[in-house]
């Protein structure tokens, strides 16, 4: 603790011991699970925080904080009122982050999301938890967990070690990759530590031989410089002899000379480019090996002249020119931005957090693709491109007309169908090169496609497009299953989303939505699909119905004869007592021709004989179909009749329509809906009615009323 002393004010120093000591004394800083001691591991970040990271008092105070506001020893409002807002904020991300991981982790789905959420509201917290991650990779190097030890390597790999690259800590970058290397393959890393340490002296040798006529030149043109030579990193070496399929002997940049010049900002990229120009007059440059960060930097900020030279004996050296400033950027990442205030490089760091989250926001749940999302563009290169008014972007090396689009806003991404790159129309997957001018070109009419994922790299372009596509389809999807509804309706088949379910994987659709827009597009005819339900529905447990003849199965079903029965249909030949149901699609009364389908649930099922869903039974099916006919008695109840008209709409029309039916002792009128265009009326109308006789002699007498044109029953 006395080590932060000098970091932070004194009374704040007092009053931060005082909660540590009491805290450890009450047992609020137990040991976690893996048997690590969460004061020294807190400890240790904010110690590294002041070694890696140009000092901020509020960061090393709340990393301090942080875990007796975990264990509750003290209250977040307490850190609130005695150490102020900022150190409050730090301290609650710090909260956020650990509340995700304690329930499930990082790699979950959800959880991995909200986890990166938390992170881009606060830079600060970011930069916490990467160094957090570096002080607890140099806790666990012989702990006796191993999957403990391969988990934490492994989401340093995929998360940390990317996320300190993008803010520029290429430091801490360098060593949580050389770290998770040692800790998931100690073989293949001790391995080529190994033959670095055997070649030290003459490595060093070589390096020096290389600097020793570079520094006479630069010392001669009266530059104030100073020259390191550094090995590249066990990870970097590695990956290096992946990509190449190569031994460690064949890595033709093992090492890399920093030529540091002391300069003042105005004078940085003149004498930055006269070192080039010495460097490059004695050694010969590699053309493809050279970069320019310093005309433009990076997006985090990192600017270098990096050029790969053929020094003595014909070895490949890679070169990097840079100042003070830029070195200190490079080492430190943003923090030295925050040093050099009259530097603009905060508008880069925003940007990127905002892209952040505008990721996560647009992102679905498939966390596998949402890592490669974080990932993407991080090692990649770049390309720049201009509007027409001069505004310069940067987009990866690959981008397409259309990414640069949705680089400018999603609206004109979604509405982009081209592009006029330097004066020239292109099309939309037309990829951009250094330096061009795009002017984009859109369409109101135009909405993103699917084919459009196949040419975008960038993951704001792919996130809104898919999203776009998605809001698209359920839009349809919706539109699709209200049609559907109505026609179900029209055709007086009941509806049943369980049964509907299995009939649209029946018919090979693997989502409720693909079966919906297949409708929407007009691909799959409705009437198709309803009589693929019916089919279905006539089918659910068939096996447990015997294959009798209508006849045998009647008889099977028949009740006793000394049951009183009051039945007004007969089923068969004169049976009665059969559980029977008037079907709903045709709604059949006395006096109508009927059959009747046995249906699964054992009940029979009465058409009218002229039903469309009867006549498709009784094709499909004809050996449930069986003879009905009405007994003769007057039913108890009246059935439901529906019945349309259309006539002039003259005044009066309605009332004297209604009042014959009010006048009609054997109907009601359960209800009526009248809409009226261009001097006519159409109306549908319910009519309580018994038989077809007293319906066919209602509808005559409506028929007779003045500017009625047709009335008939609707099925």
């Amino acid at each position: 603790m006395e080590t932060f002393k000098d970091e932070i004010p004194y009374d704040v120093f007092i009053r931060l011991r005082d909660i540590m000591n009491q805290g450890i004394e009450k047992g609020f800083a137990k040991r976690d699970k893996y048997g690590i001691n969460p004061i020294v591991r807190h400890l240790n970040t904010a110690k590294l925080i002041t070694e890696y990271f140009c000092p901020d008092k509020n960061m090393v105070i709340a990393v301090l904080l942080y875990q007796f506001c975990k264990s509750e020893y003290i209250t977040a409002d307490t850190v609130k009122s005695e150490f102020g807002e900022d150190i409050f904020n730090i301290v609650k991300g710090l909260l956020k982050v650990s509340i995700l991981y304690k329930k499930q982790s990082a790699l979950q789905n959800e959880n991995f999301s909200k986890l990166m959420m938390a992170f881009a509201e606060n830079i600060r917290v970011i930069i916490i938890m990467i160094i957090d991650r570096l002080g607890l990779m140099k806790m666990i190097n012989h702990h006796n967990n191993q999957k403990f030890v391969f988990d934490v390597s492994s989401e340093v790999m995929y998360l940390y070690a990317p996320l300190a690259h993008r803010l520029g800590l290429y430091k801490i970058k360098s060593e949580l990759e050389d770290m998770s290397l040692k800790y998931t393959n100690r073989e293949k890393y001790t391995e080529i530590a190994h033959k670095l340490n055997e070649t030290k002296a003459t490595r060093d040798e070589y390096i020096a031989r290389v600097i020793e006529p570079v520094e006479k030149k630069l010392k001669e043109a009266g530059l104030s410089f100073k020259i390191k030579g550094r090995t590249k990193s066990i990870f970097s070496i590695w990956n290096k002899m992946k990509k190449q399929n190569a031994d460690l002997k064949d890595i033709f940049d093992l090492f890399a000379i920093r030529i540091i010049i002391d300069t003042p900002l105005e004078n940085e990229r003149r004498d930055c480019w006269h070192a080039f120009a010495i460097v490059t007059d004695m050694y010969s440059a590699n053309p493809s090996r050279t970069k320019d960060w310093i005309t433009i930097p990076k997006s985090n900020g990192y600017e270098s002249l990096h050029t790969t030279v053929c020094g003595p004996d014909k070895k490949w050296v890679e070169i990097q020119i840079r100042t003070q400033r830029m070195d200190e950027i490079a080492e430190k990442g943003l923090a030295a931005h925050w040093k050099y205030k009259g530097v603009k490089s905060e508008q880069s760091l925003d940007n990127w957090m905002a892209n952040v989250r505008d990721l996560l926001e647009t992102s679905d749940s498939d966390t596998s693709e949402l890592m490669k999302k974080m990932n993407m563009n991080i090692y990649d290169k770049e390309v720049f491109v201009f509007t027409p008014k001069g505004d310069l972007f940067k987009l990866p090396l690959g981008a397409s007309v259309l990414d640069f689009a949705f680089a400018i806003h999603s609206k004109i991404g979604c509405a982009c169908t081209g592009g006029k790159v330097n004066g020239r129309n292109q099309k939309i997957n037309y990829k951009l090169q250094n330096g061009d001018t795009v002017e984009i070109i859109t369409s109101s009419n135009q909405q993103p496609k699917l084919q459009w994922l196949n040419f975008v790299i960038t993951s704001k372009a792919r996130n809104k497009i898919r999203q776009t596509i998605n809001e698209i389809n359920n839009k349809s999807a919706e539109f699709a299953k209200e049609l559907l509804k109505r026609r179900f309706k029209n055709r007086k088949v009941d509806l049943d989303e369980s049964v509907l379910t299995k009939v649209i994987k029946k018919l090979g659709y693997k989502t409720a939505t693909d079966f919906y827009n297949e409708i929407a597009d007009e691909k799959i005819d409705v009437n198709t699909v309803i009589e693929a339900y019916i089919d279905f529905e006539a089918k659910i447990d068939e096996p447990t119905v015997p294959t009798l003849s209508a006849q045998e199965f009647v008889m099977q079903q028949r009740i006793p004869d000394d049951v009183d029965s009051d039945e007004v249909i007969i089923i068969g030949e004169g049976i009665k007592g059969i559980n029977y149901k008037l079907s709903k699609c045709c709604t059949p009364i006395i006096g109508d021709k009927i059959i009747g389908f046995i249906s699964t649930d054992g009940a029979i099922k009465i058409h009218k004989s002229t039903c469309p869903n009867a006549l498709h039974l009784k094709q499909k099916y004809p050996y449930r179909i069986i003879n009905a006919e009405w007994s003769g008695k007057i039913g108890k109840s009246q059935s439901a009749v529906p019945v349309s008209i259309v006539g002039v709409d003259n005044i009066g029309v309605v009332n004297s329509i209604t009042s014959i039916i009010s006048k009609e002792s054997q109907a009601s009128l359960r209800s009526i809906s009248i809409e009226s265009h261009d001097g006519f009326f159409e109306g549908n109308l319910v009519i309580g009615i018994n038989d077809n006789a007293s319906l066919n002699s209602l509808l005559k007498k409506i028929s007779n009323v003045k500017g009625v044109k047709n009335v008939q029953r609707s099925n």
